[in-house]
């Protein structure tokens, strides 16, 4: 069996899907003699039932989570069972076209990529809410760090999977994931890139992504930040404060009223956020080589 490259597939709730998606990709698989390794992660439907389906295919690993522990958390499972130089995530809902792992594959090889992410840069989302929500976290994302990727959230990826193993404890178990994981990519210098796909409306179920969804990138984005880069944060806000207490302070000498509290306040309030930063950023010298 070839060691080149693990399909890892999260999956919870999508009994719908499984019969029409799921044998469509472990043929293919088998075809490159890939390994399929699909993550049940609690499902209360009849996804595990119909897993069964497929256990006896000696290229297919399942595995099943005892309780429900998010969709990061069941991208992990699939990292730590791989034993090949490449994973590749595919969602279990049937929008992704097979063929495009190919495409990924190959611009990973020509191109000695660490990460290439499937890109629906071109593609209109059909949930307007949806697509806002992923525009904020790419505006925000830019904002705070230097990523040059456009599609951060894409559900297909393939990565070294080593690297991924040596981060894995900075990523987090919810969905979220995505975004998370190509900023770390980023964030260590590794070479990620862009490789553009289709994808179709969902074979059945609903998307698991939300507004709260959302909401806990930005928060896992500021995380990063302060992991990083926390003078990116700390930096800013303490020469604004510094600044207005200066400012403050001189307006206040023009009346002749010398510096008052306030003034004071806020000179010392950037002083010691400044402070703060750098002890910071010493803490996260620590906690990003930390396995």
């Amino acid at each position: 069996m070839s060691k080149s490259v693990s399909v890892i597939v999260p999956t919870y709730n999508e009994e719908g899907s499984i019969p029409e998606f799921f044998p469509g990709l472990v043929k293919y698989c088998a075809e490159r003699e890939w390994r399929l390794i699909i993550v049940n992660d609690c499902s209360t439907d009849k996804t595990r039932e119909l897993l069964l389906g497929f256990q006896d295919s000696p290229h297919v690993n399942i595995i099943h989570h005892k309780v429900n522990r998010g969709y990061g958390a069941a991208v992990k499972s699939g990292i730590k069972a791989a034993d090949t130089d490449y994973c590749i995530t595919i969602d279990a809902d049937g929008q992704h076209y097979i063929e495009d792992m190919e495409k990924i594959y190959k611009t990973m090889q020509d191109k000695d990529a660490d990460m290439v992410v499937g890109s629906r840069k071109n593609l209109k989302s059909s949930n307007l809410a949806r697509g806002l929500a992923k525009g904020v976290i790419r505006t925000f994302a830019k904002i705070m760090l230097p990523v040059h990727v456009y599609d951060i959230n894409s559900g297909m990826r393939m990565f070294s999977t080593g690297i991924a193993k040596e981060i894995l404890h900075l990523c987090p178990d919810g969905m979220s994931f995505c975004d998370t994981i190509t900023m770390t990519f980023i964030s260590f210098s590794h070479l990620v890139l862009e490789e553009p796909i289709n994808i179709r409306e969902r074979s059945s179920g609903v998307s698991k992504a939300s507004i709260r969804t959302a909401f806990e990138t930005v928060v896992e984005i500021i995380n990063l930040i302060v992991l990083f880069n926390p003078l990116r944060i700390f930096l800013p806000i303490a020469a604004v404060f510094f600044t207005a207490g200066v400012i403050w302070s001189i307006y206040m000498f023009i009346l002749n009223k010398g510096i008052t509290g306030g003034a004071s306040f806020l000179m010392v309030t950037g002083i010691l956020l400044f402070l703060l930063g750098l002890v910071s950023e010493q803490i996260s010298q620590i906690r990003k080589h930390r396995r």
